[in-house]
């Protein structure tokens, strides 16, 4: 017993002492493979690190030099645009451009046009700049409603570069404007009272055409050719009766009026007896036409001298005056007169002594008012 228990406990001494040198190796090799991973994964990151671009994108610094300019397309996206300033040498990269623009919300409002920018800007100095309405590179030219053919082209001269010249042969090359058949090749009436911005891409027979384009439009969403015949009336004369309706009446509210008066004296077969086309065929402007002109005007556009309506129309009828002729007030009225000229207050008559009546109002109104 008693040797077996010595030699059960040196055995198992022996034992304890073989286990602890046997581990200690397996230690020492265990920590030297952890070590020399970290050691591969520092210099891996460092490689990797090297590797992959710079987190900031490549970008110049500052506000640029020079001038350039880009233009902005419908349906770009900022990419698009960055690509267009990287072309330029606007911006050094696509990518520094794009961030700019996504660190930006107003970015989202970048409007379609041409952009007077600067060489080597940093993209941040870029979009602002593209964000800055005075950077847009465009004239504005304002077209109001009842102005003849010769004043538009006069006003297209006056605001923009173009010449005389460009814009009187744009005006006369019926094949570029694009206009409807019905206009017979006429200018005048087709060219839309609205406002217009000039591109630095643009010439003279490009700004006439969009303000063609510009009356097909507003024809094709009033329905203008079907209404026409609906009145038994041709497209043409339509826009001839909106011109008048355009010259006559002072306000909005009394082109409808107006037009009943037009359409109830030609079914009578009466004389339009209107100042404005008198006026028309003088180039003139003005109020009244003096009684000694009203035979003395040798000319189709004479209203008092022929019956109908004049040939062509007088000037760019608007929206509004277009929709009056195409829906005129249902009445009797064959006869009217604006009795404040500052107010444009505007009196219908029946028959003429009632229109007699509403002109001795007028002439009341100018023996003391400046305006007559």
């Amino acid at each position: 017993m008693s040797d077996s228990g010595i030699d059960d406990l040196g055995s198992t001494s022996v034992s304890s002492k073989k286990h602890g040198l046997g581990c200690l190796p397996a230690l020492v090799a265990l920590g030297l493979l952890v070590a020399a991973g970290i050691f591969a994964y520092a210099k891996s990151s460092e490689f990797i690190k090297d590797a992959l671009p710079s987190s900031s994108p490549d970008d110049y610094a500052g506000t640029g030099k020079g001038a350039v300019v880009i233009e902005v397309k419908e349906g770009q996206t900022a990419t698009d645009i960055a690509g267009t300033l990287v072309k330029a040498d606007v911006v050094k990269s696509v990518e520094a451009f794009t961030e700019a623009a996504s660190e930006n919300q107003q970015s989202r409002s970048i409007q379609v046009g041409w952009y007077e920018l600067r060489k080597q800007m940093s993209a941040s100095a870029a979009l602002k700049l593209i964000l800055d309405p005075k950077s847009r590179q465009s004239i504005v030219v304002t077209v109001p409603e009842g102005l003849r053919v010769n004043e538009i082209l006069a006003l297209i001269v006056e605001k923009t570069d173009f010449s005389r010249q460009e814009v009187q042969a744009a005006s006369s090359d019926e094949a570029s404007l694009g206009l409807p058949n019905y206009a017979e090749g006429g200018v005048e009436g087709y060219l839309f009272p609205s406002t217009y911005d000039v591109t630095p891409d643009m010439n003279a027979a490009d700004l006439l055409k969009s303000m063609v384009d510009q009356f097909k439009d507003q024809a094709k969403t009033l329905g203008l050719e079907s209404s026409a015949r609906e009145r038994g009336v041709s497209p043409s004369d339509l826009v001839i009766i909106a011109s008048l309706v355009q010259a006559e009446a002072s306000r909005t509210e009394d082109m409808a009026g107006v037009a009943s008066v037009i359409y109830n004296r030609l079914d009578d077969g009466m004389a339009l007896q209107l100042d404005s086309t008198l006026h028309y065929a003088e180039n003139s402007r003005g109020q009244i036409t003096a009684p000694e002109d009203l035979q003395r005007i040798e000319s189709p556009y004479n209203t008092y001298k022929y019956t109908g309506l004049p040939p062509t129309p007088i000037d760019s009828p608007g929206a509004a005056a277009l929709e009056a002729a195409l829906k005129p007030t249902d009445t009797d009225y064959r006869y009217f007169v604006t009795v404040n000229l500052k107010t444009g207050e505007t009196k219908f008559a029946e028959d003429y002594d009632e229109h007699l009546g509403n002109v001795a109002e007028y002439k009341d109104y100018c023996t003391t008012s400046d305006a007559c």
